[in-house]
């Protein structure tokens, strides 16, 4: 099972950024795609966006496109998740996890249930 730490969140107002970070528990995780996920309350976990392991190959959700960036540090053995003008929409649990590909549907997802606990980002005014 691999695990995860995220760190980052925090509360900020509409138009504001926040960087996140992806910290592995104790394996390397750049032999993996590697996925941010996000849960709003009361809703499904989504994918937000998902870099490949060898081609580094960047894939975002609509909702995200334009304003979020997902890097990774193969030295530091790290991902990060910067969002600009983060709107109260973005509001949520965000969750890094491995093995993130792309549907049919275009949609991020993961086929297993390994979750770290998770940062919270707050949106409001």
């Amino acid at each position: 099972q691999l695990q995860f730490v995220e760190s980052g969140g925090g509360l900020v107002q509409p138009g504001e950024s926040l960087n996140l970070t992806c910290t592995p528990s104790g394996f390397n995780l750049n032999i993996y795609n590697i996925g941010w996920f996000r849960q709003a309350p009361g809703k499904d976990r989504e994918g937000v966006s998902c870099i490949a392991t060898r081609t580094q190959y960047e894939y975002y959700a609509d909702s995200v496109k334009g304003r979020f960036t997902i890097s990774r540090d193969t030295a530091k053995n790290m991902v990060f998740l910067q969002m600009t003008n983060l709107g109260p929409e973005d509001t949520g649990t965000y969750y890094c996890t491995a093995g993130c590909f792309i549907t049919a549907f275009r949609t991020i997802v993961v086929t297993h249930s390994d979750w770290g606990k998770g940062t919270l980002v707050t949106v409001s005014s």
